[in-house]
C-alpha cells in the first residue's frame, strides 16, 4: 500500500553533528546550519505561494549546541558564567548566530576552556517557524491566515506560544524533552519572538542595539541624546561611529539630516554605536509599568551588559526640590505586572558596581562631591505604582505604605525595569530626577515643567551616559557578578 504523501516531510540536507574544541569553528557551523534551514524554508515558501504546496510537510530545524560532562570538577568560582555546576547533558537551541556571533564565541569558548571538553554542534529537534525564517529576507513575507490558497500550518511550522516562554529564567526547572538541561537563558523560539517584537515596538532592527541601554519616559531625553550623538560623531576621539534613529536611518556625519517619521512607534529606540556593540542605546518607553515590562522582556534576549532608568519621578520628601536626583537602592513594587513571574517577596538588591558608577557620574557632571553632593541627590527607596493618578484617590493607605517603606520617590517604571533586570540577570540601576512633589502641593504644571525640562534634562541624560561609559570599561566578570545568579544557572550569560 503506498504511503500517504501528506505525511511526507521535506527537510534540507545537513551535515551530521560534530564535536568542536574551537569556538569560532563551532559558531561557523551554527551559521551554516541556520542559513541552510532559513534558505530552504524561504525557497519552499515562495514555491508554495506561486505553485501551491508540493505535497507533504515542509520542515527545517534550529541548530543547537550540546555539551555533555560527567565531572564534578570545580572551575574558577569567581566567574558567574561560562561553566556548568554538575554532570549532565546540556543544550541550547540557537537562532540568528550571525547576530549573536560574538556572544556565542565568547560563551562557547569559556565552556570549552573551563571544562577542557568539546561542544557538539548539530541540528536540534525543534522546528523553525516559517515566519521567523523569512523575517530577514526582504523578498518574502508571510500573508495573514486565509490569504494563501492553502492552510499555512498544514504545510509549514508556525510560531507556537506553548514553547515560547520564560521557564528557564524564571527558574521553574525547565528541561528539554530529551532531559537535557538548558545551556542558555532563552530558547531559539523565545529569542526569535522577541527579535520580531523589538522591530515592531522600537522601529529599529536588533542589529543596532548596543550593550548599554538607557530607558527614559519622556521625549525630551531623545532630543538631548541626538544632540549628544552629533557632538560625539564630530569628535573623532570619542570612539562613537554612527547614530541610528527610528526606521533604521543611520548617519555618520554629525550634520546629516534625520527625517521625521510620519508615524512614531510605541517605544522608539535610538542607538549611538561603537565597535562590538559597546555604544549606548536609548529607548523612550513612555509611561507605565506595562511598557517597561514589554521593552525589557524583549531587549533581554540581546544579553545587554547593563540597563539604567533615567526618567522623572515624584519627590515624596518635603526637603527635596524640583530637579534633585534620586539614586534608587531599593524598590517598593506595586506595579503588579511582574507578580506572576517574580513574586513580590523576592528582594531586588542594589548592585554596587552600578550604584558607584551612577554616583560618580553625578559628581562628575555636577562638580559636587561628598557632603555637598547630598544637597542635590538622595539615595533611598523608589516606589513604582500602576496608577498614574494615585494621588486622586483616598491617600491615607498609599501615603502610609510609602512612609513605612521609607520611599523618597515614586514613578511607574523603575521597579519594573530593575525587577526584570534581576529576573533576566541583566545588571540594572535607577537614577531619577524629581519633576513634581504632589504630596506638598508642587504639581507638574505647564510653566514649571517647561523650566524644569530646559534646565535639567540635558544634565540628567549626561549623567546616564557617563555612568554607562564607566560601566563599559568594567570587565564582564565584574559587572555580571554572582549577585544575579541563582543555585543552578545556565552556562551562557
Amino acid at each position: 500500500m503506498p504511503k500517504n504523501p501528506a505525511f511526507r516531510i521535506l527537510s534540507p540536507e545537513v551535515p551530521p553533528a560534530e564535536a568542536f574544541t574551537d569556538a569560532r569553528a563551532a559558531v561557523a557551523r551554527l551559521c551554516e546550519l541556520y542559513e541552510t534551514a532559513t534558505e530552504f524554508l524561504c525557497d519552499e515558501f515562495s514555491r508554495a505561494m506561486s505553485e501551491g504546496p508540493a505535497g507533504g510537510r515542509v520542515r527545517a530545524f534550529y541548530p543547537e549546541v550540546r555539551f555533555v560532562t560527567s565531572s564534578y570538577a570545580a572551575v574558577d568560582s569567581r566567574l558567574s558564567f561560562g561553566h556548568v555546576s554538575q554532570p549532565g547533558t546540556y543544550a541550547a537551541t540557537i537562532t540568528r548566530p550571525d547576530l549573536f556571533a560574538r556572544y556565542l564565541e565568547q560563551q562557547i569558548g569559556l565552556l570549552i576552556e573551563n571544562h577542557q571538553q568539546a561542544v557538539t554542534v548539530g541540528v536540534s529537534d525543534t522546528p523553525m517557524p516559517v515566519h521567523f525564517a523569512v523575517a530577514n529576507d526582504a523578498r518574502v513575507s508571510v500573508p495573514q491566515e486565509g490569504a494563501a490558497d492553502f492552510t499555512l500550518r498544514d504545510v509549514f511550522d508556525v510560531p507556537d506560544l506553548n514553547t515560547t516562554h520564560d521557564d528557564i529564567v524564571n527558574g521553574t526547572g525547565f528541561t528539554f524533552d530529551d532531559g537535557a538541561h538548558p545551556l542558555a537563558p532563552f530558547t531559539a523560539q523565545r529569542v526569535d519572538y522577541s527579535l520580531a517584537r523589538l522591530a515592531h515596538y522600537t522601529a529599529t532592527s536588533a542589529e543596532h542595539f548596543q550593550n548599554h541601554v538607557l530607558f527614559t519616559n519622556y521625549q525630551f531625553y531623545v532630543e538631548e541624546f541626538e544632540a549628544f550623538a552629533r557632538m560625539a560623531l564630530a569628535d573623532e576621539s570619542s570612539g562613537y561611529t554612527s547614530f541610528v534613529s527610528t526606521g533604521n536611518v543611520e548617519i555618520t556625519d554629525p550634520e546629516a539630516v534625520l527625517p521625521v517619521p510620519a508615524k512614531m512607534p510605541q517605544m522608539p529606540a535610538y542607538h549611538l554605536k561603537r565597535p562590538n556593540g559597546q555604544g549606548i542605546t536609548l529607548v523612550n518607553i513612555g509611561v507605565g509599568p506595562s511598557n517597561a515590562k514589554t521593552a525589557t522582556d524583549h531587549i533581554a534576549v540581546l544579553r545587554p551588559h547593563a540597563w539604567l532608568m533615567v526618567g522623572h519621578c515624584a519627590g515624596l520628601r518635603n526637603s527635596q526640590r524640583l530637579g534633585d536626583f534620586v539614586l534608587a537602592h531599593a524598590y517598593l513594587r506595586e506595579d503588579k505586572v511582574l507578580d506572576d513571574d517574580l513574586p513580590v517577596w523576592v528582594p531586588i538588591p542594589p548592585l554596587a558596581e552600578i550604584q558607584v558608577a551612577l554616583e560618580d557620574a553625578v559628581a562628575d557632571v555636577t562638580k559636587l562631591e561628598g557632603y555637598e553632593l547630598k544637597r542635590i541627590m538622595r539615595t533611598g527607596t523608589v516606589a513604582s505604582l500602576d496608577n498614574r493618578n494615585w494621588e486622586l484617590r483616598e491617600q491615607a493607605g498609599p501615603v502610609q505604605r510609602l512612609s513605612q517603606s521609607r520611599a523618597v520617590a515614586l514613578d511607574m517604571e523603575s521597579a519594573t525595569i530593575a525587577a526584570n533586570g534581576f529576573r533576566f540577570r541583566v545588571p540594572y540601576g535607577t537614577l531619577l530626577c524629581v519633576s513634581d512633589k504632589p504630596l506638598h502641593g508642587e504639581l507638574k504644571l505647564p510653566g514649571m515643567a517647561s523650566d524644569f525640562y530646559k534646565t535639567q534634562v540635558a544634565r540628567h541624560l549626561m549623567i546616564g551616559i557617563r555612568a554607562m561609559e564607566t560601566i563599559r570599561e568594567m570587565p564582564l566578570a565584574r559587572i555580571h557578578s554572582r549577585k544575579l545568579r541563582s543555585f543552578e544557572e545556565t552556562a551562557f550569560l
